[in-house]
C-alpha cells in the first residue's frame, strides 16, 4: 500500500468540509510576504477530491510503484505524488538564497466571462482541480489560494515547464562563452554525440523542437518517450545504456533541421547533456549559481534525477509557487533582476519572438493555438506574451508589457486557464 502524505502542521486548524468549492481558511505567515497582512489562503478539499484520493489523505505512491509505472500518476496518487516527488525519486537540492526577495501583497478581485457567464477565481478554483494558483504583478501578489490539503511550503512538481528552465540556463552559458553559439552543435560538446544526427542539430534547432529527428511522442501510445523513460531513466534497474547512449539510439532523420516543429521531449535532454559539459557542473548547481539564488528564491528546490545522476532536462523539477512566481518575474523583465542582469535581454526576445525565417514557430503553425520559442510556448496575439507549459495543467504565464505572472500547478489539464489568463491581462494589465 502507498504510504499517505499526511497534512502539514499549517492546515491543523483547517474545518473539514464536503464542499468541492475553495474553502477560504487561515493564513500562513512565514516571513516571505510583507505587505497588508493578506497572505495566502488554503483549503483541504477541490473539484472531484474523491477521484484524487482524498478519502486515503491524499496518498503519494510508493518510490518501487513510481518507479515501476512512471507518470503520469494515477488520478488517486497525484495530489501527493505532485506535491512529494522528492520523496519518490531520487533529486539534487537547489538550495535557497540566504536572504529571500520578498512579494508584497494587495487584495484584487477578478470578474471575466467564461462560456458566456460571469465568473470569478473562486467559481474557477471550484470547477478546476488546481493545487495551487498565484497571480502577481511585478513586486506584488493579488492571489494565492491552495486546494486539496497543499501549502505554501509544498513544493510542486513542473512537469515539462522544467523545459523553459533548461533553455534559461542554455540561454546564460551562451552569454558567459561557455556555449559559443546556437549555431554549434551537441557534437561539439559531447564526444558522445559526434557523428549522431541530434549530435550534428544546431543547438538553435533543438531549442525550438524541429531537430527534425524521428522522435515519436505523440503518436504510438508514447512509444518512444517511454523507450527512453526505461533506458535513461530506469536504466540502473532495466539496462545499463547510460544517459548519452540512451538518446544516441534515436538516430533517424526525417526532416532538415529547422523546418518542422515537433514536440519531442528528448531535446531538452540533449541540451541538458550539453550544458552539463560546457558549463563542467550539474544543472542544479548552475541553476543554483546563476538564476536561485539571485532572484531570492524563498525555498529550496529540487531536480529529478536520471540513471546515471544526470538532471532530466525533460521532466522533474520542484519549487514552492512563490518562487515559480519569483522566475516568471524575472522573465517579464526580459531576464533582469532589481535591475541587475541575469539572463541577456537579446536571448529573452530571441527566445520569445519567432524571426520571419522561421514562420512556421508562429502561433497558428507550430500548434493551433500557440507558437513555439526557445523551449516557451508563445501566446497569439500582438502583445508579446509566452508560458512555461507542464502535462496536466502546469502553468506560468508571463506578460512583459504589464509584469504580469500567473503560477498554476493542477492535477488535469483544462483549457479555461487560458481563459483565465486572458482575464487578468485585460483587467490588470
Amino acid at each position: 500500500m502507498a504510504p499517505t502524505i499526511s497534512r502539514r502542521a499549517a492546515l491543523a486548524g483547517l474545518a473539514a468540509t464536503a464542499a468541492c468549492g475553495p474553502a477560504i481558511a487561515e493564513t500562513i505567515d512565514d516571513g516571505a510576504v510583507t505587505g497588508n497582512g493578506a497572505g495566502p489562503t488554503f483549503s483541504p478539499t477541490g473539484p472531484n477530491a474523491d477521484l484524487y484520493g482524498a478519502a486515503e489523505g491524499f496518498p503519494a505512491p510508493s518510490s518501487l510503484r513510481a518507479r515501476l509505472h512512471g507518470n503520469p500518476f494515477e488520478p488517486n496518487y497525484r495530489v501527493g505524488a505532485f506535491s512529494h516527488f522528492g520523496e519518490i525519486y531520487t533529486t539534487r537540492k537547489i538550495e535557497r538564497a540566504a536572504t529571500p526577495w520578498m512579494f508584497k501583497r494587495s487584495l484584487a478581485e477578478l470578474r471575466y466571462s467564461y462560456k458566456g457567464k460571469p465568473s470569478s477565481l473562486t467559481e474557477y478554483l471550484s470547477r478546476n482541480p488546481v493545487t495551487g494558483l498565484l497571480i502577481a504583478k511585478d513586486d506584488r501578489i493579488l492571489f494565492e489560494h491552495y486546494q486539496y490539503g497543499r501549502t505554501d511550503r509544498d513544493r510542486m512538481l513542473s512537469q515539462s515547464m522544467v523545459k523553459s528552465i533548461t533553455g534559461i540556463l542554455i540561454g546564460i552559458a551562451v552569454s558567459e562563452g561557455a556555449i559559443k553559439s546556437v549555431d554549434d552543435t551537441p557534437e561539439t560538446y559531447v564526444p558522445g554525440f559526434k557523428g549522431t544526427e541530434y549530435g550534428r542539430t544546431p543547438i538553435r534547432d533543438l531549442l525550438h523542437m524541429s531537430s527534425g529527428v524521428d522522435f515519436g511522442e505523440e503518436r504510438d501510445d508514447s512509444r518512444d518517450l517511454n523507450r527512453l523513460w526505461g533506458d535513461m531513466i530506469r536504466g540502473s534497474w532495466f539496462s545499463q545504456k547510460g544517459t548519452v547512449a540512451s538518446i544516441a539510439q534515436f538516430n533517424h532523420r526525417i526532416a532538415a533541421p529547422g523546418t518542422r516543429y515537433y514536440y519531442a521531449s528528448i531535446e531538452p535532454d540533449v541540451l541538458g547533456v550539453v550544458l552539463h559539459n560546457a558549463v563542467n557542473k550539474s544543472a542544479s548547481d548552475y541553476l543554483q549559481e546563476k538564476v536561485w539564488q539571485p532572484i531570492g528564491a524563498e525555498a529550496d528546490a529540487s531536480w529529478f534525477l536520471d540513471a546515471e545522476g544526470f538532471e532530466v532536462a525533460h521532466f522533474g523539477f520542484n519549487a514552492v509557487l512563490r518562487d515559480y512566481a519569483r522566475l516568471g518575474r524575472l522573465l517579464a523583465y526580459d531576464g533582469a533582476w532589481e535591475g541587475k542582469e541575469i539572463i541577456p535581454a537579446q536571448w529573452m526576445l530571441e527566445a520569445t519572438t519567432v524571426r520571419p525565417s522561421d514562420s512556421y514557430l508562429l502561433p497558428g503553425k507550430a500548434m493551433p493555438d500557440f507558437g513555439y520559442g526557445y523551449f516557451l510556448f508563445l501566446l497569439p496575439g500582438k502583445r508579446r506574451q509566452f508560458a512555461f507549459s507542464g502535462d496536466l495543467g502546469q502553468r506560468v504565464c508571463v506578460d512583459p508589457a504589464s509584469k504580469l505572472v500567473m503560477v498554476q500547478t493542477a492535477l488535469e489539464t483544462r483549457p479555461e486557464v487560458w481563459r483565465l489568463w486572458s482575464a487578468v491581462v485585460e483587467q490588470f494589465g
